[in-house]
């Protein structure tokens, strides 16, 4: 037994000291060599829906154009300025990245970054084709490095069994912020009630959180949101089915009530237009940073109002 101490003592007093790696201060961690990393604090982005209320182009589709028609194709004068009060609207909004409701075409698109140039130079529609259409777009103030556009990849199913697809489509874009953080957002144009048919705005819905939360879960160190026209209110069975049960958090939520609206419908303010966002680590929203732009009936030449609302998100 004396033997096998000594020899333990014997081989401990041969060996060298073990370094201890120091504790990182302020949150930090150390890499070898002991250099400490300090966790970047997160940078603030805001994000925009709008609906622009039919920008049409100057061409006739659908056959039915004139002033008191849907189309109602403008004449070029009344689109160049239209496309100039719609730039200048975007442009108040300051918003990294923006969701367009009710573009017709690629002309218009074009015509408005156009006019944007270097404050939002990025954009991609969700053309669906059809004459006359009402389509969804992204604005980004930093290039778009990935879309999908969903409507070709879903069959929607109504809360009767009977089958559907989305009624404009639901586009996805990727893109950066100058300040680093990455942003996967949504556009949306759900059925409007005009003929109205509920059960496939509840397809729409249902539909959607799926896609949203499955790129949130695909992107943890990403800012996921859904932006657009839902033609619902807060309380109606498809917001309700965005938001209940740890669904999406609904920017201007905790603004009053009062505050909230986007249409005006029968004198009375609706909140219809949301900023809807997929839960990941990367992303909080700012609270009480949404935003309802509003001017004397809509905002910048639309029926309805701009919304905005700030997040926090921790860059790449």
């Amino acid at each position: 037994m004396k033997w096998c101490v000594a020899a333990v003592l014997a081989l401990c007093t041969a060996c060298e000291p073990v370094p201890v790696e120091p504790e990182p201060e302020d949150g930090g961690t150390t890499l070898d060599g002991g250099m400490q990393v300090v966790p970047k604090p997160p940078v603030r982005v805001r994000l925009a829906t709008f609906n622009l209320k039919l920008y049409f182009d100057t061409v006739c589709e659908s056959g039915a154009c004139a002033p008191a028609d849907f189309e109602a194709a403008a004449t070029p004068a009344a689109f160049a300025a239209r496309t100039n009060q719609i730039a200048q609207a975007v442009t108040t909004l300051n918003a990294d990245v923006v969701a367009l409701e009710e573009v017709e075409t690629q002309v218009c698109l074009d015509a408005l970054l156009a006019k944007l140039g270097a404050t939002m130079p990025y954009g991609v529609l969700g053309e669906i084709g059809t004459p006359g259409s009402v389509d969804v777009a992204i604005l980004s103030k930093t290039p778009i490095d990935g879309v999908v556009a969903h409507r070709a990849l879903e069959r929607l199913t109504r809360p009767d069994g009977s089958r559907t697809n989305y009624s404009r489509e639901f586009l996805e874009a990727h893109t950066v912020t100058s300040s680093g953080a990455k942003v996967v957002f949504f556009a949306a144009h759900f059925r409007s009630k005009v003929m109205d048919d509920p059960g496939r705005r509840q397809a729409e819905a249902e539909t959607s959180r799926r896609i949203v939360e499955t790129a949130a879960a695909a992107s943890q160190d990403a800012l996921v949101v859904m932006g657009g026209d839902l033609n619902d209110t807060p309380g109606s069975a498809p917001i309700d089915a965005l938001t209940l049960n740890g669904g999406l958090l609904r920017a201007a939520a905790d603004l009053p009530v009062a505050d909230q609206g986007t249409y005006v419908f029968n004198g009375k303010a609706e909140a219809i237009d949301h900023l809807l966002q997929g839960k990941t680590p990367a992303a909080n929203l700012v609270p009480r940073s949404a935003k309802v732009w509003k001017e004397t009936r809509g905002f910048g030449g639309s029926d309805h109002f701009a919304l905005t609302a700030e997040y926090d998100v921790t860059p790449l």
